[in-house]
């Protein structure tokens, strides 16, 4: 994720500001969130929570109602702060906010008759910190539909605006690895080249391995081979057009792609996976 002018938070937090994120494994692990530093603040008490999922303009909390503190916020009063603390992709040290909210209400957590959902209420427009960091997520989300099939043509600068290394990459094609060089990449799918004859791989299976340079995270993602074309002057080398699997498309994926079309002049064309290889 990239650092934001003034403008940019304004945006988001006009554009965004009442949609929730549900803080899935994934998302804490594409904010940085540390989970054992979350808490609500009340009076001198620091009552440890979980966060289930929040907005710009609340959050749903889980906390554990046999706690003291929490019993004396429900009998006592419901202004309250929660502290978020996250660690940027681009930091080494956590950073820790707090948001002023009121007690929304309160239900049972399914079964569990020790655990209870606060739904807090923000009382006023939360730090640039958090409206950075769910803006974010949410413009990728937003992005992956409206610009799916504007492709990233690999240079030596997109290359480096996506943090990978090389072209050369691994892709699994029917659970067999295969060495293959990434002519572009985009939201929807990817145009690769490996050795093979085309028409035995079409329909088949793949999963695309590709491995960031500054995470060092290696990201999985599942598609199907919708097209193959010969490579021009040599026989033993097919193009293949890969059209992922949305519903399984890693969020690391499409924040690095994210980045790399809106940061700068264009990288793209507009050709669908299926389209011209």
């Amino acid at each position: 994720m990239t650092l934001l002018t003034a403008q940019q938070i304004t945006r988001f937090y006009d554009l965004y500001n009442a949609i929730d994120v549900p803080f899935t494994k994934e998302v804490i692990q594409a904010i940085g969130l540390v989970p054992k530093q979350i808490f609500l603040k009340y009076l001198g008490f620091q009552l440890p929570c979980l966060v289930y999922s929040s907005s710009m303009i609340g959050a749903k909390i889980i906390v554990n109602v046999k706690n003291e503190p929490f019993m004396q916020m429900r009998n006592g009063g419901s202004i309250v702060s929660l502290r978020f603390c996250i660690t940027p992709p681009d930091k080494t040290e956590p950073l820790s906010f707090f948001v002023n909210s009121k007690i929304a209400g309160y239900s049972p957590y399914g079964d569990n008759d020790e655990l209870n959902f606060v739904t807090l209420s923000f009382t006023q427009k939360p730090p640039d910190d958090l409206i950075s960091t769910l803006g974010q997520l949410l413009d990728v989300d937003s992005n992956a539909k409206r610009r799916r099939e504007d492709r990233i043509v690999m240079n030596p600068d997109s290359l480096r605006r996506l943090e990978i290394s090389e072209k050369d990459a691994i892709v699994n094609i029917q659970g067999i690895p295969r060495k293959c060089i990434v002519r572009d990449l985009s939201f929807s799918g990817a145009r690769l080249i490996v050795t093979g004859i085309g028409k035995f791989l079409l329909d088949k299976e793949a999963v695309l391995l590709l491995e960031f340079e500054e995470s060092r995270r290696r990201v999985e993602i599942k598609g199907k081979i919708v097209r193959c074309d010969l490579v021009e002057g040599h026989k033993d080398l097919a193009a293949l057009a890969v059209q992922f699997d949305e519903a399984s498309i890693p969020l690391d994926y499409k924040i690095h792609i994210n980045d790399a079309l809106t940061s700068g002049r264009p990288l793209h064309g507009e050709t669908p996976v299926g389209g011209e290889i």
